[in-house]
């Protein structure tokens, strides 16, 4: 196990929540070329799709490995979860064309991310979360 990764095991989870809501926010960038008829838009739109996915799904990973060899809280995981249902929920919702629900579904998305970034940069690992591996 890298040295890092015992001095502060939320460092990936840190790294991938941050760039989770720099990725929603172009998503919302992009949306809003798409809704403007910009011709790139719709383009840009389903290729950050699939790296909001990705995205998500790191911070997923991030956050199980924060928990289990990191020896930190399962909490994470809890908080981590939703957005991988709410970024497979968004991507069926845009693909059906059901901007009702799919623009709002975006906003939660990106404040609910910018929330877990600001917890999870503010959080500080206890005894617990260090392990006792050296």
């Amino acid at each position: 196990m890298p040295e890092w990764h015992t001095r502060d095991p939320l460092r990936p989870m840190r790294v991938t929540a941050l760039l989770q809501s720099a990725v929603l926010f172009v998503q919302a960038v992009t949306a809003g070329l798409l809704l403007a008829s910009v011709p790139a838009g719709r383009t840009a739109h389903g290729v950050m799709a699939g790296a909001v996915v990705l995205v998500v799904l790191l911070n997923v990973l991030a956050a199980v490995l924060a928990w289990r060899p990191g020896g930190g809280s399962p909490r994470l995981v809890f908080k981590s979860l939703p957005m991988l249902v709410f970024a497979l929920v968004q991507a069926a919702l845009g693909y059906a064309h059901v901007r009702e629900l799919h623009v709002p579904v975006g906003v939660l998305m990106f404040a609910a991310s910018v929330l877990l970034l600001t917890q999870v940069r503010s959080a500080k690992p206890t005894r617990h979360d260090v392990g006792a591996v050296s």
